[in-house]
């Protein structure tokens, strides 16, 4: 993969928000929600296939490599069953890669790089298409390692002859000119093509409207890319970010605020290239399910990388693990087909850290939101587990694999389930049965006002139950959110959906948590006259919703005080800044449903 960034990216960035500032329309952008995403924000999976010239053994002709790829009997069949053993929904194909010798594993008029006769992209899509599975095609925009392994890989006389002018392919514009061809001869040859998986932007891309021509020409592609969040495409996908703790905890890494379509890709072998280079590299089960459960308690897509060799089949220890993922997910699925993450946008208990060492996320089933499914990722040192309801009344517990009642108890704002004893070793998941959420203060009761708001991003934003408005503090600290019930009513906590557009860990010194984590909490009859803070502390900076319990008071007014966030200076475009999505008020700890 390529994580080179463009000038012209840069200026382009930089020209959009001096068109915002003297009101002038931007660039066009894609839509947040179309019907051509559809399929994907209904899928947990894709399989991630690097795989070209330059896979193990390694070809410099073109011919060389097809012939040993047809010799060794590839067949698309392989790639979608083992698509399907991963319960993916989707492939892409990364074979025009800048490390891969540029291959376009299909015939093509343009010269320039390796382009097969035999059409292996076609046959993918015809063999993917009665599965009900999509085919994604990669296509790079870096022409740096076209000298790679002291050989030229790129063709800049015959793609010059071609053109009927001098190009030079190994430039970023020459390259970009010659890739900007193939993205229009491929969508004319493949229109059962799902879209495009974009590596990064090139200005000569930009500067020709690529993108608003491929949604004129094929209006249901896709469109998606590599590490950079560009408007104009409908996913962002986050290339294998690390250390995050727990390790398999990948939306900590994720900075993008949904419903925003997002993908997560990471490499199933524990070592090695995104390619097969020759090694039967290890899978680490527990760090790959993992990655793909927590992904999914987050609405997050997991783009799951493979190293298919020449024939196209896997190094035996990725077959083993896509065998034992078949059983293992059938077995569990029901807990993640069909449903959402738990405990932000799409509502839920809270995910994350709790009791004694335990660790996992909430999904929610769409169909049926009362049903959650508590996934244990990481299992308490006891023989407990004790989640924040955020005033879910249940009903009953079951260990959704065995169908087996689980005891539990429910009061002061927990979930406490007991006697557990049989864990998996890599997800418990237990089903549990709702009655709805209790306790909350209504928020169209609820009157908010903040000490500090950025232009458009009022504190009403926090009580409109709508997760594309958010208030923003305008990078003022401190500030205060002040809560009006109208008269003096009970109040036993405060409920914070903070902003999901941040990592929830100090990544890197330019990549920290905008959550908050210093504050103070005051009560007030009539608004004017506060007295001394009810509640001081620090909230994690963690993803999902969070709490600050009080001491029972009866009141009209409430303001929470945030005298610190998470990020450090060196994080210059969060440091001090704060987003929240919604704010509720709780009355009561929800009680068991009988």
């Amino acid at each position: 993969m390529s994580g080179r960034r463009s000038l012209r990216r840069v200026l382009a960035v930089a020209l959009t928000a001096l068109l915002v500032v003297l009101g002038l329309a931007p660039p066009a952008s894609a839509d947040l929600q179309n019907p051509r995403q559809q399929w994907l924000r209904d899928s947990q999976a894709g399989l991630f296939l690097h795989w070209g010239m330059r896979t193990a053994p390694g070809y410099t002709s073109c011919a060389a490599w097809e012939k040993a790829v047809t010799d060794g009997g590839w067949t698309p069949g392989y790639w979608v069953e083992e698509a399907k053993k991963l319960h993916a929904s989707y492939l892409v194909l990364a074979s025009f890669h800048s490390r891969l010798g540029y291959s376009r594993a299909w015939p093509s008029a343009i010269p320039g790089s390796c382009a097969t006769h035999r059409d292996f992209l076609g046959e993918l899509i015809r063999a993917a298409k009665p599965q009900g599975l999509k085919v994604i095609l990669y296509m790079t925009d870096d022409p740096q390692w076209h000298g790679e392994g002291g050989h030229e890989w790129l063709d800049s006389a015959a793609y010059s002859k071609y053109k009927g002018h001098d190009v030079d392919l190994t430039t970023r514009d020459g390259f970009g000119q010659f890739s900007y061809d193939n993205f229009f001869e491929v969508m004319k040859n493949y229109p059962d093509l799902g879209g495009f998986w974009i590596d990064n932007d090139n200005a000569y891309w930009e500067s020709h409207d690529l993108y608003a021509q491929i949604y004129q020409r094929r209006p249901d592609y896709l469109l998606s890319n590599n590490n950079e969040d560009t408007p104009i495409m409908d996913t962002i996908s986050n290339e294998q970010k690390t250390g995050m703790s727990p390790a398999y905890d990948y939306p900590q890494a994720i900075y993008t605020a949904q419903p925003r379509l997002t993908e997560a890709c990471f490499k199933l072998p524990s070592s090695g290239a995104w390619w097969y280079s020759g090694s039967d590299s290890a899978v680490d089960y527990r760090l790959t399910l993992g990655r793909l459960i927590s992904n999914a308690g987050s609405s997050v897509k997991s783009l799951m990388a493979e190293t298919a060799m020449v024939n196209g089949k896997f190094p035996a220890r990725q077959e083993e693990f896509n065998n034992f993922a078949k059983d293992y997910l059938d077995a569990i699925w029901p807990s993640l087909g069909g449903t959402e993450g738990g405990g932000y946008l799409h509502g839920g208990m809270q995910p994350g850290f709790w009791n004694d060492g335990a660790h996992g996320v909430l999904t929610v089933r769409k169909a049926a939101p009362d049903t959650q499914y508590v996934h244990v990722l990481t299992r308490p040192s006891s023989d407990r587990l004790v989640i924040r309801d955020n005033g879910y009344r249940v009903r009953a517990v079951t260990n959704q694999r065995t169908g087996a009642p689980i005891a539990f108890t429910q009061g002061g704002g927990s979930l406490t389930l007991t006697g557990l004893s049989s864990w998996d070793p890599y997800d418990t998941v237990f089903e549990v049965d709702t009655a709805g959420r209790a306790g909350v203060h209504d928020p169209k009761t609820v009157t908010e006002k903040a000490s500090a708001s950025a232009s458009g991003h009022p504190a009403s934003a926090l009580g409109d139950g709508d997760y594309l408005t958010y208030w923003d503090n305008g990078k003022t600290l401190p500030v205060s959110l002040d809560f009006d019930l109208g008269a003096a009513k009970k109040v036993q906590y405060v409920g914070l959906n903070q902003r999901e557009d941040s990592v929830s860990y100090a990544r890197s010194d330019t990549e920290q948590s905008a959550r908050i984590k210093d504050y103070r909490v005051y009560v007030s009859d009539d608004g004017r006259h506060w007295g001394s803070a009810v509640k001081t502390g620090q909230l994690p900076s963690h993803r999902g919703v969070q709490f600050i319990d009080l001491p029972a008071v009866t009141k009209r007014h409430v303001r929470v005080e945030v005298t610190s966030t998470w990020a450090a200076s060196t994080d210059t475009k969060r440091y001090r800044q704060l987003r929240v999505d919604e704010a509720w008020l709780g009355s009561a700890y929800a009680t068991r449903a009988s």
